[in-house]
């Protein structure tokens, strides 16, 4: 049996097959417009006219699915040409049959609705392919929906319900069937909207459900649902609370399933980067600091700088574990080590979510840090009159206004005050604070209006950049040479989620990628809109610009010191000119650094800085290495000198910081040719005495 063409174009609007405005001859197009922050495909607000006419249609194809074995369109989609059609009752009995009861009651929800609303409802869990990023405020708009947060709550108390009878043996246990396809989904819908929400019931419920999904209630090394426990993370990774991560992490802890737990080591790192943009709840991450006896010890997992595990007897620390622990605790020695790791990781994206807090719209809920020693070595400014800001180091909780120091924000005297602090206390700063960069919109930027060339062009190791993306946050698809695969963008959200950052870059050879144009979005309307750049604010621009430039510094073809050599021809322009250009920021302050730092050195008489290069004063010759490639020219011809790397003869010198290597790099290189006599290194003495 075949669909008439009025049927025919009714089921191709609602499976999204066709989307065109003129459809529908002689009618308006089906579609829903309720103010709602989604941006779909297609509207849907229906007169009495248009819905008069859909009518047969819509009676024709509802008979049509409900008497066919496999349906083209999905149960939603049904639902709105039931309602179309005045066939409610029919489809849901139908449906009943065919899909699990928390799908089910799902559905009894949508009943509620008129059409217009189911329209919209089944819009936004078609736009939704497996593995795509949700669209901005479809969650927000479905916490609004008539009855749905109730359900939410319901549907949730209803899968760990069934999950413990399946453990308490009063269901019978069946591998991956604890829940079928549509339960699935529906599921992750509900777990989406109480995350997003916030809901205090929901700790303690996903804990149980995700314990139950994760382990066979025999000693089977199947799940109940993998299915359900991977739609929960990708959950968690759209809108992650520190809570739901621990109860992951339990999860994987109780798994027996090989691959399960690499799958979510894989997923961890997603979302734990995508906690840094939810600021209000990021602060909640536990402190990580454990005392606790294991038999005649006691382990200690401290924060007070680097995250360690020490062990103890008494007063007295043990260099190593106790044999007396792993003897007698193996599985207690075991789990601490983990939880030093987890510690270590939940350390990092605190960092992160501390650096995010620059670009928050809002003031971010920094007294949820009080007294945490992570605190300790940043510097805040507290509003002490309207207006009126007064930098300290250290979180106090007086009651006024409070916020993390930025150099944008300060004077040129109260930043040179700060590093001569930072340095003079050789104070380890959990993030580049004190020597932090700032990007300022140059007229380049301001003529080009949308976009930034500023670290366009640059050849780079693609390898490095991926991993660097994934470092700072930054989404990005996998280049490769297949259709398509030579083009790319890499986006990081800024601002809590309402800027975006987006670097295109590109394939230039195998391994190597070239950067390109730098923009920048807001979120407005429920979609991303391009932004002019004198529109941005201004700690958003200089933050993306300067993880850009970090991505540049590290990764481009001319930090490799051997690629003057190894490197093909048509390379070669583009890399002696890189080596040796002028400073980024990120080289500026580098530059700035040294300078405090070569004095308090044994070869300070032999070093002078100059714009670009530490100028090091040989026996032999003289040298200047660049403070941004750390690549090596010789005087008095400006001879190349390779030298891949140094022996570090300044252990024990403070450096305040050091994101990528160069900084020491610089320094071992000094210290190596300040003596170039006692060089014995042949593959350098021959350059030098040419």
């Amino acid at each position: 049996m075949h669909l008439s063409p009025p049927a025919q174009r009714l089921s191709d609007l609602l499976t999204g097959a066709a989307n065109d405005p003129t459809y529908w001859p002689n009618a308006s197009q089906l579609s829903v417009g309720l103010g709602s922050p989604v941006s779909t495909s297609a509207r849907y607000a229906i007169d009495e006219q248009t819905r008069q006419r859909l009518t047969e249609p819509a009676r024709e194809l509802v008979g049509f699915l409900l008497r066919a074995e496999r349906r083209p369109s999905g149960s939603f989609s049904m639902l709105v040409a039931a309602g179309l059609a005045g066939l409610d009752a029919e489809v849901s009995a139908r449906l009943a049959e065919e899909l699990g009861p928390i799908a089910v009651a799902e559905m009894g929800v949508l009943l509620g609705w008129d059409v217009e609303l189911r329209a919209l409802f089944a819009e936004t869990v078609r736009a939704l392919p497996y593995g795509a990023p949700p669209l901005p405020g479809v969650t927000e708009w479905r916490s609004g929906l008539p009855g749905y947060l109730n359900f939410a709550r319901t549907a949730l108390e209803a899968a760990e319900a069934r999950v413990a009878a399946i453990h308490a043996g009063e269901i019978p246990y069946k591998a991956e069937k604890a829940f079928d396809d549509g339960e699935k989904a529906t599921i992750g819908r509900a777990v989406r909207l109480a995350l997003f929400r916030d809901e205090p019931w929901l700790p303690e419920l996903l804990d149980r459900l995700l314990r139950g999904i994760a382990v066979a209630p025999t000693q089977a090394k199947t799940l109940p649902s993998q299915g359900l426990l991977f739609e929960i993370a990708r959950a968690v990774e759209d809108h992650p609370i520190p809570e739901a991560i621990s109860a992951l992490r339990a999860a994987r802890q109780t798994t027996r399933h090989a691959g399960v737990p690499k799958q979510l080591d894989r997923m961890f790192k997603r979302i734990e980067a995508a906690l840094v943009n939810r600021l209000e709840v990021a602060f909640r991450l536990p402190d990580g600091r454990v005392r606790q006896a294991v038999g005649a010890h006691t382990a200690v997992i401290s924060t007070d700088g680097e995250v360690e595990l020490s062990w103890w007897h008494g007063d007295k620390k043990l260099k190593a574990v106790p044999a007396a622990a792993r003897r007698e605790h193996p599985e207690e020695v075991k789990r601490l080590r983990e939880l030093a790791k987890q510690t270590l990781q939940q350390q990092a994206t605190l960092v992160r979510a501390l650096e995010a807090g620059y670009t928050s719209e809002m003031a971010p809920p920094y007294r949820q840090l009080a007294g945490r020693p992570v605190t300790d070595r940043l510097i805040w400014e507290f509003e002490v009159s309207p207006g009126v800001w007064r930098s300290e180091l250290g979180l106090t909780v007086p009651d006024v206004p409070v916020r993390l120091w930025h150099p944008a924000r300060a004077s040129l005297e109260e930043v040179r005050a700060w590093r001569e602090v930072v340095q003079g206390k050789e104070l380890r700063q959990p993030y580049k604070q004190a020597f932090r960069e700032i990007y300022l919109l140059t007229p380049a930027e301001e003529a080009t209006g949308t976009y930034s060339n500023r670290f366009a062009g640059h050849v780079v190791d693609y390898r490095r950049l991926r991993a660097l993306f994934k470092q700072r946050g930054w989404q990005s698809n996998f280049l490769g040479p297949w259709d398509g695969g030579g083009d790319g963008e890499a986006q990081r959200l800024l601002a809590g989620g309402r800027w975006r950052a987006t670097l295109d870059h590109g394939l230039y050879d195998e391994g190597y990628a070239v950067t390109d144009q730098l923009r920048f979005h807001r979120l407005a309307e429920g979609g991303w809109h391009q932004a002019p750049l004198t529109e941005v604010p201004a700690l958003v621009f200089s933050e993306a610009m300067r993880d850009v430039d970090l991505f540049v510094a590290v990764t481009s073809i001319t930090t490799d010191p051997q690629w003057a050599d190894s490197g093909p021809d048509r390379l070669q322009d583009y890399w002696r000119t890189g080596s040796f250009a002028a400073l980024p920021p990120s080289a500026e302050v580098r530059r700035d650094v040294l300078s405090r730092l070569i004095g308090r050195t044994a070869i300070a008489d032999r070093c002078a800085m100059t714009d670009r290069f530490l100028v090091v004063q040989g026996d032999l010759r003289t040298y200047k290495i660049h403070l941004g490639s750390a690549n090596i020219l010789m005087e008095p011809n400006d001879a190349y000198l390779c030298i891949v790397s140094a022996v570090d003869p300044h252990a024990g010198l403070f450096l305040p910081f050091e994101e990528d290597g160069r900084l020491a790099l610089i320094l071992s290189k000094a210290f190596l040719l300040a003596n170039d006599t006692a060089i014995t290194d042949p593959s350098i003495t021959h350059q030098i005495r040419l």
